[in-house]
Parts: structure tokens; C-alpha cells; sequence
């Protein structure tokens, strides 16, 4: 089992570490004005719409606006934490990830919805985003194998300081 989480932990390093960078330097330039980005990360924003016709990225809807809201509030400074909690070996990180997995999700099925549903998105398109519903789900189970693990088996035993009574 701990390889099988080493493994999973290296895969979310990689994911967290290009979010940290990607989230406020691309992603951002969907809440904020386009003028605080260099003209390079305008024009890589522009053609990845047009590249994958990426039409929620062109037309900005509000409730995308509002998931980069939440992304960039909540799920950016979370890369950031579960960063240093892989490299610091953190007994905290499973708690991070699991919130971190359960939100990415939650947004996933929101933007996926609207895109399988609306008859829009090319197949290019929603495999640019289906990883991402991917990677929250395994964000979630590493989570959800460390809360696992705590337990140790003794689910259910009393500690031993309360199984013995003291005699007068």
C-alpha cells in the first residue's frame, strides 16, 4: 500500500506544481484584467482557445467565472500547501488532498456538464478536460487511503489504558 501512495503522491507533486504556476498565470486571465499578463501569456491564452476551441475560455460564462474564482481563492494556495506537505512528508496532506480532490471534482462535473451537454465541446476539447476530473478523483482516494491507514486495524478496541482497571 505505501508504494501504491508514493506512486500517487508523485503523480498529484507534478499536477500541484503545474497548478501552482498555471492557476494565477493562465487560468487567472479568466477573472482578471488582461492587462496586468505579459503580452506572451495573453497570446498563449488566445490561442489555446482558438487551438482547441475552447469556447468556455472565449466567452467567459459567469458560472466558469466564478469556478476560477473559487479555483484561484481556495484551490491555488491548496497546490501550494500540498506541495510542501508531499516534500515534508505532512500527516496532514491526505486532509488537503481530500479537499482538494472533492473540489476539482465538484467543478469537473460542472464544466464537463455543461460541455457534453450543450452539444458543443469537439472530442480535443473535452480530452483536454476529462484528465482534470481524473486527477481530482485521485486526489480524493489518496486522501481517503491515508484516512484508512490512520486507523491501523484497531477499529473498535478501547485503548489499553482503558481496558485495565485499577484495584484498590
Amino acid at each position: 500500500m505505501g508504494a501504491f501512495c508514493k506512486l500517487i503522491d508523485a503523480v498529484l507533486f507534478l499536477f500541484f506544481a503545474l497548478m501552482a504556476v498555471v492557476a494565477p498565470l493562465i487560468d487567472g486571465q479568466t477573472t482578471l484584467p488582461g492587462a496586468i499578463y505579459p503580452a506572451f501569456l495573453v497570446d498563449l491564452y488566445r490561442w489555446y482557445g482558438d487551438e482547441f476551441g475552447d469556447y468556455l475560455v472565449m466567452e467567459k460564462p459567469n458560472f466558469l467565472v466564478g469556478l476560477v474564482w473559487h479555483e484561484l481563492l481556495l484551490l491555488w494556495p491548496l497546490s501550494i500547501v500540498n506541495i510542501y506537505a508531499i516534500l515534508a512528508g505532512k500527516s496532514w496532506f491526505g486532509t488537503t488532498s481530500m479537499v482538494y480532490g472533492a473540489s476539482l471534482v465538484t467543478s469537473m462535473a460542472a464544466i464537463l456538464g455543461e460541455m457534453v451537454g450543450s452539444g458543443r465541446a469537439t472530442e480535443r476539447l473535452l480530452m483536454m478536460y476529462v484528465p482534470f476530473m481524473g486527477i481530482g478523483i485521485l486526489a480524493l482516494l489518496r486522501g481517503l487511503l491515508s484516512q484508512s491507514n490512520k486507523s491501523g486495524g484497531a477499529v473498535g478496541k478501547r485503548p489499553a489504558n482503558l481496558a485495565r482497571r485499577k484495584r484498590a
